[in-house]
C-alpha cells in the first residue's frame, strides 16, 4: 500500500504530505482512492469467486467465466439506452439484477451436466459468457457505446480511480463480508444438494444468498473499474491447496490474497512503460493464464 501511495508521476513525500497542499491532493484524491479501489476489488472478487465455485461444485469456474460479468455488462448497456441520465445507483440496480439472472441462468444449464463431466461446467460458463458478450458487442456497436463496452469487458484498469468515483466497491466489500458470516453454508453446500438437506441446510435460501453476493460483487466491479479476470479463479484454488474447504478459516486469507495479488499487478501496470499505465487486466490475463494452467496440471504434492 506504502508503494501504491509512492508510486505516480507527481511525487509525493508521505513523511512531509501534510504540510504541502498540493501533496495532500493528490494523496486523497488519486492515490489513497486508487489504493481502497484496487484493495477492494481484489478482496471481493477473490471471495466472489469462493462463493460461485462452492455453488457449482467446480473448482475451474470463476465471476469471469460464468457469464455473470457479461450479464452485468448487458444490464448496464440497457440503462444506459433506455435512461441515459438515470442515477449511479439505478445502474448499480440494474447491472446486479442481470448479473443475478445470468448466473442463475448458468447454473440451470449445468444442473442438466452429467454429474461426472466436471470439465464440462467451466465451458459451458464459457459459451455462456462467448454468447452474453457477443450480444453485448453487437448492441453497443449498434448504439455507438463500444467505448462503454470496452471499459466494462475488455480492460479492466484504476487509472480513472478518484474520490468520488470508487465508492461503489464498498458495496462490493459488504458482499464479501456477507459471504464469510454464511461461510459454514456455503462449505456444507458446497457437498452436494442431498448431503446439504440432510444436515439440515435450506439450499435454495443459501443459493439465493450466494447468487446475490457474487452478482452485487461483479456488479459493482464492472459499474466501477470494468472486469478484472482470472482473481476469482485462481486465488480460491491457490489458497484451497494449503488451507482446505474449511470457507470460515479460509475467506480472510483469500480476501487477502486477492488483493495483494491485484495490488502487485497495479504497481506493474504502472511501471512497466512509466510514466504512462497499461490496463491490469493486461498483467492479470498474462499472470493469471499462466497459473491457470499450472492448477489443470499440477496436483498437490499430499492429495
Amino acid at each position: 500500500m506504502v508503494a501504491s501511495l509512492l508510486t505516480g508521476v507527481a511525487r509525493v513525500d508521505l513523511l512531509s504530505a501534510w504540510r504541502d497542499p498540493y501533496a495532500m491532493l493528490v494523496l486523497m484524491e488519486s492515490r489513497l482512492p486508487r489504493t481502497l479501489a484496487v484493495l477492494l476489488t481484489g478482496a471481493a472478487l477473490s471471495v466472489a469467486g469462493v462463493v460461485i465455485q462452492s455453488l457449482v461444485r467446480n473448482r475451474f469456474v470463476g465471476p469471469d467465466t460464468s457469464g455473470t460479468a457479461e450479464g452485468a455488462a448487458l444490464g448496464l448497456l440497457a440503462i444506459t439506452i433506455l435512461m441515459p441520465d438515470s442515477p449511479i445507483w439505478l445502474r448499480m440496480i440494474a447491472a446486479s439484477v442481470s448479473a443475478m439472472t445470468t448466473t442463475a441462468l448458468f447454473l440451470a444449464m449445468i444442473r442438466r451436466l452429467p454429474v461426472r463431466e466436471v470439465m464440462l461446467v467451466p465451458i459451458a460458463g464459457l459459451v455462456l459468457s462467448g454468447v452474453l458478450g457477443s450480444v453485448v458487442i453487437f448492441v453497443g456497436w449498434q448504439t455507438d457505446l463500444m467505448q462503454y463496452v470496452g471499459t466494462w469487458l475488455m480492460t479492466g484498469e484504476f487509472s480513472g480511480v478518484i474520490a468520488g468515483r470508487y465508492e461503489l466497491l464498498w458495496i462490493a466489500g459488504g458482499a464479501a463480508i456477507l459471504a464469510w458470516f454464511a461461510a459454514d453454508r456455503l462449505a456444507i453446500l458446497g457437498l452436494g444438494d442431498q448431503v446439504a438437506t440432510g444436515l439440515g441446510l435450506s439450499t435454495a435460501t443459501v443459493m439465493r444468498l450466494g447468487l446475490t453476493v457474487v452478482a452485487v460483487v461483479t456488479a459493482m466491479v464492472v459499474t466501477t473499474v470494468g472486469m478484472i479476470p482470472f482473481v476469482g479463479l485462481v486465488v480460491p484454488n491457490l489458497v484451497a491447496r494449503v488451507m482446505g474447504d474449511n470457507l470460515r478459516a479460509s475467506l480472510p486469507v483469500v480476501a487477502f490474497s486477492g488483493a495483494l495479488l491485484l495490488l502487485a499487478c497495479d504497481l506493474i501496470a504502472r511501471l512497466a512503460v512509466y510514466p504512462f499505465e497499461l490496463p491490469v487486466g493486461l498483467i492479470l490475463g498474462m499472470l493469471g493464464g499462466g497459473i491457470f494452467l499450472w492448477l489443470l496440471h499440477h496436483r498437490p504434492a499430499h492429495g
